[in-house]
Order: structure tokens, then C-alpha cells, then sequence
């Protein structure tokens, strides 16, 4: 059972519906699949905030949203089981839709982490600033932890919550009359929670008759927990407080005592495991509880893994390591029931499928069976650029990285002149996988890893840190310049430039560095400005971070800092800058304030530069609204067409 979300731009929302497969296995190996039936037509998902199932599969769990109202429904074979209106109840606030906030379901009780929202704030104190957790999580301050109670239809909220911490991710214990959670330090105050696994938290073990106490190391930042089949050993992820926001994490086990079980990949080599990079489903261990399933980025591609418990052994599953240039680019585990793993996989040229297959035994390969093709592919090639920096601009500190880019082209010239390219640059990482926008532009595509990207280890993404504005832009150039020399049927004097975020700060940066280079620039969200970010970002700790400066939560500004952080900006270089710019901002942007593209803006007014400048009064930092994707690709489409 598969669930789906599409764009209807008719009525300028995503919609979400399911579909499912019936896999007939031999009767002789339950590991073969003989037979994958076709799925039936997709059913629509009307309203569905959250769902899981149940361990014994029996009953499922829903919070639906309903106009202003929450329901909490437990479905089982009959259908409807009980109904509780969550809104009418007011125990606690809204829930939240975020997979650090997940629903469980176990027995007859059902655990799940709840956020408290405006209602609880008295009408005497309603002036008074309530901190939050920044970007795309305006107004979620204070979670809680309830059970209900299906029997009686009761709902409590679990006390003995450290009053520092804001709980999350939580698991019923083996028992059942105890549940696992992490734990984010909120004191002295909130840093931004979005994309930032840096955060200072733990591992905690609440009993149900309030006694709790903290299971993991001081000083970290914890994620992911998941137990195993026989509930007798508790895997999480780990990594270090503040540094770069995205950064390589170790796999812990605990079992009476806790051991490390893949730790940090510093530098892997050529074709080795590169690391842990992102979350862990909500089901990946094996069914005897001795291998873990994950899925995690390895250089410029994202690849599934296994780890034996025993040995500690990392081996790939997915099929196409031998020959990047005819498979799947992106392969994301999805989940694993019963041995039976799911995995998304795409590719720049072809758009997201699902593929399944079993957990090999010793010294086997897996089957992969691909459960639908894609309605259509594009006919687009793509290769894989390993980019060495030149002697001047290895890192002394890290000497001897390299990076990595993507090549995307049409496999037919458009024109005899040559194909024009749009140079990508990422804010966090950057995979072989589809993209539904840049499939649809007939140019050539070249995205880049430069050092600091996800999947190359950690050494490289501590490179980055106090080189912003420098190191990663030289990469991008010198990955520019190393396509155009592989490649004769690309037009160098037709480039442009775009990217959000970092890769928005670093577009700005190329224009304004090789100002005779590129013909035009798309941004969106960008930095442009670091000394004037500083107070108003959700992230201040890696505005100290990325410049080079130790972080502490009492940090005051000097002019050294300052100074530091306007030399490494984009907008010191704004005077040279001669490419058209368009920008595109979100009003409500927590992570970069929109003045930061303001600021850029007013400055090419000033000096009669071409300046377009699109307003999402109601959308943030990823700008993610379905009418604000559509109004940004489109633009971007036309200002490159303009200009190219």
C-alpha cells in the first residue's frame, strides 16, 4: 500500500491518494516473487493529516483535518471503528504534520506527539513573545505527548517531561507501559529545527507512571529511534551540537549498553560507504532484528545500504553502481515489512517508480521487480563529472578532496551553435534524481556538489566552514569550466545561473565575481548580505558557523565578525555585476530574511542593472506553495529564454 501526493494546479493544491499491489511469491521461496498483479485504479485520500498502522496490522490509525476540526479514527476490517473530534475534546492543541511528530498505534492504546497551539496563551498574557521553531514551524513551541485510550475514549497527555526539552519521535517501549522519545533542548532559547540535524537533544525513556530519565550521551544531537522486531535493542542516529546544519551521522545500537554500529565517515574512498546522511524510515530493521535498511547519499547519487549487526559490515543493494549511465541515479528505502524492502528510485530523465525486493542471505544480490514503469521518461543524457581542485584552491586544512557535478543535456542538439547551459547550485545536497522542473527545460542542466555537500564525508563538509563565499564558489566555476572542456556541443557563451538558499548566496557570488561569464542569474531566497542576516535568521548559530566563528548561545556581535561575514557576502561584489537578476522571495522566510534580496535589489536599481523581483507575501523559505512553484518555474523559464 502505497501513498502518493500530486499537483492539481486547477485547484492549486496537492492531492494525495493510494494504491496498491498484490506480489504472489513462490511457494517453495517466499524471496522469489513470481508474479506482481497490476494495481487497481488510485483512491483519493480526502483530508488524511497522518496514518499508521498498527504492529499486528489490525487497526489503523488516522487524524483527519475536516474544516477548523481534527478527527482521530481507528479503522479495523469492519471499518470504522471509533471516531474522536480532537478539536471538541481540547486537551491539548493542533497536530502537527512533521516526521519528527509520528503516530503510533499499539493494543488498544495509541501514543502520539501533539503540539500545543494559541488557544493556551491567557488573554492577559497574549502580548507576551512565544518562542517557536522557526522556519516552517511558526507557532509550534511546546509539544506534548498523549494516549489514548480506544477502550474508553479518554485522552491523557504524559507528565514528567523534563521542562527543557520538547519531545518528539516517540515509540512504545516493549512493555507498553513505557514509551521512548527524543528530547530537543529548548533553553536559553529555540534555534530553527527544518533541515538542521545539529540540534543539541536526547534519548529519553518515559514510563506511563511519570518516571523518566535520559538513556543517551550529553551534549548531542539524537534522532530517528527505532527498536528492532523483538524489542530488546534500540537503534538511533548521532551526531554533534551546532557545526554545519547537514552533516555525516553515526548509527548507534543500544542494547543494555550502547555501542557504536556505523560511526562518522571522515573520507571514504573511491566506491566505499560513504556515510549516514538523512533520517531512517520508520521500519528498517530485518525481520530477525539482526540487519538495518537505510538509504543515504554517496557522492553525487543516493544509494540503499545494509548493515549487519554482528559485523558491521555496509553493503549496497540497489543494482546500479556497475553502470550510472543506464539506471536509477536516487534510490530511497521507503520502508521493509517482513524482509520485503520498498524503494523510490528515479532519475534525471526518468520520474519516481517503486521497486521491491527481499533482504538477500549471505553472498547474495537482490532481485529488484519494478512494480510500475513511469507514464512517460525524457529523453535527456546524464553523466557524472569528478571535479579535482586545482593546487591554489585545495584546502589546507583538508587537503586533497574532490567534488562532484551532473551533466544533464538533451540527447539532440536544439541548435548548431550549441546547447545553452544552466549552471545548478544546491542549498543542501544534490542527488541523480528527478527533478519535474528541470526535465521540462530544453537546455542542459549542470548540477554541483562542490565541497560541502552531503556524500562525500565529513572532512569535506567541514572544509566549507569559515570558506563560504570563496572555496564553493571556485568549485562551481572550476565544474563550469571542466564540463565546457568535456563537452564541445555546449554553448559557453550562453550561461546562466540559478539556485535558493546557499546555492541563491552563491549564484549571486558568480555573477558578481566572473560578471563577463554568465548571461543571467535566477534566485530564489538567496543570501546576500551575512552581516545583516545575522539577527534576524532562525539558524544564527551557523551565521557564526559558516564564517569561521565558534558559536555560543551568549555570542554578542563585534565588528570583526561583521566585517567577516559582509566579506564573504555576495553583496560586496554587487557592483560588477552585469547579468539580468531575477529574484524570487517569500515574506514569511524565517531562515533568510527576504530583506536580504531586497537589499540586492535595491542596489541593481540603483545603478540601472536588469532586476526582476517576484513577492510571496504568504509563502517561506522553500517556497513551496503550489501557485508560488508555479509562478517561479514559469518565470524562470521566461527570464532564461529572454536573456539565453
Amino acid at each position: 500500500h502505497a501513498e502518493w501526493i500530486q499537483t492539481d494546479l486547477v485547484r492549486n493544491s496537492r492531492l494525495r491518494y493510494s494504491q496498491q499491489w498484490t506480489l504472489i511469491a513462490d511457494s517453495n521461496n517466499h524471496k522469489n516473487i513470481r508474479t506482481v498483479l497490476p494495481p487497481g485504479p488510485c483512491s483519493p485520500l480526502s483530508g488524511e493529516l497522518l496514518s499508521e498502522l498498527s504492529p499486528t496490522r489490525g487497526l489503523r490509525a488516522v487524524v483527519r483535518e475536516t474544516g477548523s476540526q481534527q478527527l482521530l479514527e481507528i479503522w479495523d476490517r469492519h471499518g470504522l471503528r471509533k471516531s474522536l473530534n480532537l478539536s471538541a475534546l481540547n486537551i491539548h492543541g493542533r497536530v502537527y504534520d512533521d516526521i519528527r511528530l509520528p503516530v503510533l498505534v499499539r493494543k488498544h492504546t495509541l501514543i502520539s506527539s501533539l503540539l500545543y497551539g494559541d488557544v493556551f496563551v491567557s488573554t492577559q498574557d497574549r502580548s507576551v513573545y512565544c518562542e517557536d521553531w522557526g522556519e516552517a514551524l511558526t507557532s509550534k513551541s511546546v509539544p506534548v505527548l498523549c494516549v489514548v485510550d480506544l477502550h474508553h475514549g479518554e485522552i491523557d497527555v504524559l507528565q514528567s517531561v523534563p521542562q527543557d526539552v520538547s519531545p518528539g519521535q516517540a515509540l512504545w517501549a516493549p512493555c507498553s507501559q513505557a514509551v521512548f522519545f527524543v528530547g530537543w533542548y529548548h533553553e536559553p532559547f529555540r534555534l530553527g529545527l527544518k533541515f538542521c540535524s545539529n540540534r543539541r537533544s536526547a534519548l529519553f525513556r518515559l514510563s506511563l507512571d511519570g518516571h523518566c530519565e535520559c538513556i543517551s550521551g550529553d551534549n548531542l544531537s539524537v534522532s530517528c529511534p527505532r527498536l528492532s522486531p523483538d524489542g530488546s535493542t534500540l537503534i538511533y542516529l548521532q551526531g554533534s551540537v551546532f557545526g554545519p546544519h547537514n552533516q555525516c551521522l553515526s548509527l548507534d545500537l543500544k542494547s543494555g549498553k550502547t555501542s557504536t554500529m556505523l560511526d562518522v565517515v571522515s573520507r571514504p574512498q573511491t566506491g566505499d560507504f560513504a556515510g549516514v546522511y538523512e533520517a531512517l524510515p520508520s521500519h528498517c530493521w530485518s525481520a530477525d532484528g539482526e540487519k538495518v535498511v537505510f538509504s543515504s547519499a554517496v557522492r553525487n547519487w543516493k544509494d540503499v545500504f545494509m548493515v549487519d549487526r554482528g559485523t558491521k559490515k555496509v553493503s549496497s543493494l540497489s543494482d546500479n553502481l556497475s553502470d550510472l549511465s543506464k539506471v536509477y541515479g536516487s534510490w530511497k528505502l521507503l520502508t521493509v515489512q517482513r524482509d520485503l524492502m520498498v524503494v523510490c528510485c528515479s532519475s534525471p530523465n526518468s520520474p519516481p517508480t517503486l521497486r521491491v525486493g527481499f533482504l538477500p542471505s549471505a553472498d547474495e544480490t537482490v532481485t529488484w521487480r519494478t512494480l510500475q514503469q513511469p507514464v512517460t521518461t525524457f529523453d535527456y543524457l546524464w553523466t557524472v563529472l569528478d571535479v579535482t581542485p586545482t593546487s591554489d584552491e585545495d584546502n589546507l586544512r583538508y587537503p586533497g578532496l574532490d567534488f562532484g557535478a551532473i551533466l544533464v543535456k538533451p540527447s539532440h542538439l536544439l541548435c548548431e551553435t550549441g546547447t545553452p547551459v544552466v549552471v545548478f547550485i544546491h542549498g543542501l545536497d544534490l542527488s541523480l534524481a528527478f527533478r519535474r522542473h528541470s526535465a521540462s527545460l530544453p537546455l542542459c542542466l549542470h548540477p554541483v556538489n562542490y565541497r560541502g555537500s552531503t556524500g562525500f564525508g565529513q572532512d569535506s563538509i567541514l572544509s566549507l566552514i569559515g570558506q563560504v563565499g570563496s572555496q564553493d564558489v571556485k568549485d562551481v566555476q572550476r565544474a563550469v569550466m571542466a564540463a565546457l572542456q568535456n563537452d564541445k556541443t555546449l554553448d559557453p557563451k550562453r550561461l546562466a545561473v540559478i539556485g535558493g538558499s546557499h546555492g541563491g548566496f552563491l549564484s549571486c557570488h558568480l555573477i558578481g565575481q566572473y560578471p563577463d561569464f554568465y548571461r543571467a542569474c535566477a534566485a530564489r531566497n538567496p543570501v546576500i548580505n551575512a552581516a545583516t542576516l545575522l539577527g534576524t535568521s532562525d539558524i544564527v548559530d551557523w551565521r557564526y558557523t559558516s564564517a569561521g566563528f565558534q558559536f555560543s548561545y551568549d555570542n554578542i556581535p563585534t565588528a570583526e565578525t561583521l566585517a567577516a561575514m559582509l566579506l564573504k557576502s555576495p553583496i560586496t561584489h554587487a557592483a560588477q555585476i552585469k547579468a539580468p537578476v531575477l529574484l524570487m522571495l517569500g515574506g514569511k522566510d524565517r531562515r533568510v530574511s527576504p530583506h536580504q534580496g531586497l537589499e540586492l535589489y535595491k542596489v541593481l536599481k540603483s545603478r540601472g542593472s536588469p532586476v526582476r523581483l517576484l513577492w510571496f507575501p504568504e509563502d517561506g523559505h522553500s517556497l513551496s506553495r503550489v501557485d508560488t512553484q508555479v509562478d517561479c518555474f514559469l518565470n524562470t523559464v521566461l527570464w532564461l529564454t529572454q536573456h539565453l
